[in-house]
């Protein structure tokens, strides 16, 4: 590991902040918190915290002495001076009196010592940084740190690789005890550079932000020089079938055992986010003969329990076509994991007051033999940080093996962190979204409705994927709502099954199907050319089946039922003139989602359709507009309001909102939603 630091950037960091009324200290600990937390082998997703004792001035003019410490809610990467909130170092050394403190004590108490009250909570380890006399210092999970720590011998190993440059502190939990355990360690060893907390990281500090950084990176250093030096990390692999299946046929498997059922099996089930990994270090990991073994001790340190839980579900390697074998396999593993994690809970809750709230029994960690592993989430950013959290822990525990044996902290500390009561109350304000943990696939995406659409279930929690002919508009939507872009072309059944391929490999699976890509070819049906007719049947109504078909076959293969939403509009019912290429496929196409209730009804899978009309987007576009209008004698603005019942121009908006609701009506099949603003002839029952 090498250092980042430059005196340029630092300067430049100094100077730039200067203007906004930041002091050097604080510019300083921004920019190597910083350094650290970009470094994925040492800070993962808001892990870690670093801090800066200093002086700032308060409201009556005079100068007080505070701590400025990473706040709650902040990522090290890319944190700014707001996230490192400044906390009155005088009250905050006078709790070094106290023989206990309460988690919830020490939060109120260090929040009622903020000079800002407006600013996040402190870290839980404020007090360990403030009881420590340095005025910079920092903390990481370094994944190299770890390997040496969760180890039986790791006493003897930390000597042989730091001498006496650092000091051993024994695994406690964060916040108070550990502050107190940790300084006392410090002050009988007053001269080491660095701290290791056993099963959980390490902490440097020093006089100047740039000392306490570099001494960072020089211990992790030796920690990484020191396995590097070791022949080893490759674990004897599990004989593979011969054939393995893509992931995109997995993932819908996986995610579908995943799902937390209620009294009726496909009726609302609480889904999960996946997100696939693989690379030759974790193919290294799942395949091995002893992956039962290792991967099954613990978490390497406490905190990433919160995100991954104590321990992965290892499914068996699956052939080719995912035969009976596996998917008996797989649910079986499925609930021996629940099993035994309601058991855990059961084991370590009845010990413990006030009583803890159960987290649901599934696992967030899933290794495949043969393919890669699943981190699994309630939302895609979730299932991200839990991939990443388990990439780095296949790291640590194949270092760990090469020097040694595994052996992380104990299931009791876990459990205390997993259920610690400042994560328990945060579970209380956490308000889900309608359609959260649902896959949202969308064609036409780029334009006008398919945009509107996209924005209303994103809006709605959904992970949303965009498919359209214009890939880069459909990537540039994708992007605002943090969704997927591809360009694909629904007439083209090799490209929308690549699409949805590519959406179970992103996500997992699919849930809700918005069909919605179609173009308004006109001329009159006595006289069109076969070509127009047949390319106006090819998108309007074949590309509707082959998105449909693709969605169900994914639904089926996820066993969670999931709805299909057509737009079939206004033409599908009430015909106008020279619209006949387009309304002839559009009244198959609401015919075909009737179908599709009639015939998939029985897995849960719901078929409806909007019926929209004068929707000012997309429709109306190279002057058709205007066209029509003028031929009425209207303006395009009047056209629009007065060509319905309610004298209001529909918007594409209007359209997303009637897609949301029919994904929300879980009990409505077969129904054709209006969305004309009154157009009787249009109407239906």
């Amino acid at each position: 590991m090498k250092s980042a630091w430059t005196d340029r950037e630092a300067d430049e960091t100094v100077a730039r902040y200067a203007d906004e009324g930041v002091s050097e200290d604080l510019a300083l600990r921004v920019y190597t918190s910083r350094l650290l937390g970009r470094d994925p082998l040492l800070v993962l997703h808001g892990g870690g915290n670093t801090s800066v004792k200093t002086t700032v001035t308060d409201l009556l003019g005079e100068d007080v002495q505070v701590l400025c410490v990473k706040g709650s809610g902040w990522d090290m990467a890319d944190i700014e001076p707001p996230g490192l909130p400044a906390v009155r170092m005088e009250p905050l050394l006078k709790l070094r009196s106290l023989k206990v403190l309460s988690d919830e004590d020490m939060v109120r108490f260090q929040r009622g010592a903020l000079i800002d009250p407006s600013s996040p909570n402190p870290s839980v380890e404020t007090l360990l940084h403030a009881f420590l006399p340095h005025k910079f210092v920092d903390h990481t999970h370094s994944a190299a740190v770890l390997s040496l720590t969760d180890q039986d011998a790791d006493e003897v190993l930390l000597r042989e690789v730091y001498g006496d440059r650092v000091a051993l502190v024994d695994y406690v939990k964060p916040g108070f005890d550990l502050a107190r355990e940790a300084t006392r360690v410090f002050e009988a060893h007053q001269q080491v550079e660095g701290l290791i907390l056993r099963k959980h990281g390490i902490f440097s500090f020093g006089a100047t932000a740039r000392e306490a950084y570099e001494r960072m990176i020089d211990l992790v250093t030796l920690a990484e020089n020191h396995i590097a030096e070791v022949v080893g990390g490759i674990f004897p692999s599990v004989e593979l079938p011969k054939e393995l299946p893509p992931v995109a046929e997995v993932a819908p498997v996986v995610r579908g055992l995943l799902a937390v059922r209620g009294d009726d099996s496909v009726a609302d089930p609480v889904r999960m986010i996946l997100n696939f990994r693989t690379s030759e270090a974790v193919l290294n990991y799942v395949n091995g003969l002893d992956v039962g073994r290792y991967s099954q001790v613990g978490v390497v340190t406490p905190d990433h329990a919160i995100r991954t839980k104590m321990i992965p579900l290892v499914v068996s390697a699956p052939e080719a076509g995912l035969g009976d074998a596996f998917l008996e396999g797989a649910g079986e593993a499925v609930a021996q994991y629940v099993a035994a994690y309601r058991a855990y809970f059961a084991r370590h809750d009845g010990v413990r007051e006030p009583p803890k709230k159960a987290l649901d029994p599934m696992p967030r960690v899933v290794l495949v033999p043969g393919l890669g592993l699943f981190g699994v989430g309630n939302s895609a950013a979730a299932a991200c940080i839990a991939a990443d959290l388990a990439e780095n822990t296949v790291r640590v525990i194949t270092d760990a093996e090469a020097i040694g044996a595994y052996l992380p902290v104990d299931e009791a500390a876990t459990f205390d962190i997993e259920y610690w009561s400042l994560e328990q109350a945060k579970l209380s304000k956490a308000a889900e979204r309608p359609l959260g943990r649902q896959v949202a696939v969308i064609t036409g995406g780029a334009g006008g409705i398919g945009a509107a659409t996209a924005r209303a279930f994103a809006a709605q929690g959904a992970e949303v994927a965009l498919l359209d002919l214009d890939g880069g508009k459909a990537e540039e939507v994708a992007e605002e709502i943090a969704g997927l872009g591809f360009r694909c072309d629904v007439t083209d059944g090799n490209a929308v099954r690549s699409a949805f391929d590519a959406v179970c490999e992103a996500y997992g699976g699919v849930d809700i199907l918005i069909s919605n890509a179609g173009a308004a070819w006109q001329g009159e049906i006595g006289e069109v050319d076969d070509g127009t007719l047949r390319k106006s049947f090819e998108l309007n109504f074949f590309g509707h089946q082959t998105v449909a078909q693709n969605a169900v076959r994914v639904m089926l293969a996820q066993g969670t039922g999931g709805a299909l939403l057509f737009n079939a509009s206004k033409q599908a019912v009430n015909p106008g003139p020279g619209f006949g290429p387009y309304g002839l496929p559009k009244a198959a196409t609401l015919f075909l989602a009737k179908q599709y209730a009639l015939e998939y009804g029985y897995a849960g899978i719901r078929s409806n359709a909007i019926n929209a009309d004068r929707v000012n987007t997309g429709m109306f576009a190279g002057g058709l507009l205007e066209e029509r209008a003028g031929a009425r004698g209207q303006s395009p603005e009047e056209y629009l309001r007065t060509g319905n019942l309610l004298r209001r121009e529909v918007l594409a908006e209007d359209v997303a909102q009637a897609f949301v609701a029919l994904a929300l009506a879980r009990k409505t099949t077969a129904a054709t939603l209006t969305v004309d603003a009154g157009n009787i002839e249009a109407s239906l029952r």
